[in-house]
């Protein structure tokens, strides 16, 4: 199996990222950050904490790039000792967040698409308990249409057991096209 595919949209409650993060000031903290307003570009190095609203974003080098609209563009690398973390609020039910770790994260804002790579997982947790835990060699996240893509290790051999999974709490309505 190349990869496995999960819809999500519900009828009701459609719950989308964080609208007002996209109003917030991104706060950058690292051992090094280096700005260049010019091209809106930024670089960080070792121990970073990347906070825009609700998105929290960990790891140990990273770029940015903000486009002309103002959407980030968000890429980040783990190290050897700790993945790259992302978390963030999801718009609607109060206390409902999106968190995921890989040794790469990468977020396009404007598209609101999250992709984790490597030792990639992702759960998605309402008041702090988990709704669905997925993992794989790579994660795709589509926040607007609510689906997730989970792919195998690109090198697995096709003898190898799965190595993508979900566990996916019940829906009460869930849409089919």
């Amino acid at each position: 199996m190349s990869f496995v595919f999960f819809g999500l949209s519900l009828v009701t409650g459609l719950a989308l990222a964080e609208k007002a993060d996209q109003d917030k000031p991104l706060i950058l903290n690292a051992d090094s950050v280096s700005i260049n307003e010019v091209e809106q570009k930024y670089k960080l190095q070792g121990d970073i904490l990347l906070i825009k609203g609700s998105i929290v974003v960990t790891g140990d080098k990273g770029d940015i790039l903000v486009d002309p609209e103002g959407y980030q563009f968000i890429e980040v690398k783990g190290n050897a000792k700790s993945l790259a973390t992302f978390r963030q609020r999801r718009e609607g039910l109060a206390n409902e967040f999106m968190q995921g770790l890989g040794r790469d994260v990468s977020y396009n804002g404007k598209q609101e698409v999250l992709i984790l790579l490597g030792d990639a997982n992702m759960k998605r947790l309402l008041n702090m308990q988990m709704r669905d835990h997925l993992r794989g060699g790579k994660i795709e996240y589509r926040d607007d249409t609510q689906e997730y893509r989970v792919s195998p290790p690109p090198n697995q051999p096709k003898s190898a057991l799965p190595s993508s999974r979900a566990v996916l709490a019940p829906r009460s309505k869930v849409v089919t096209q």
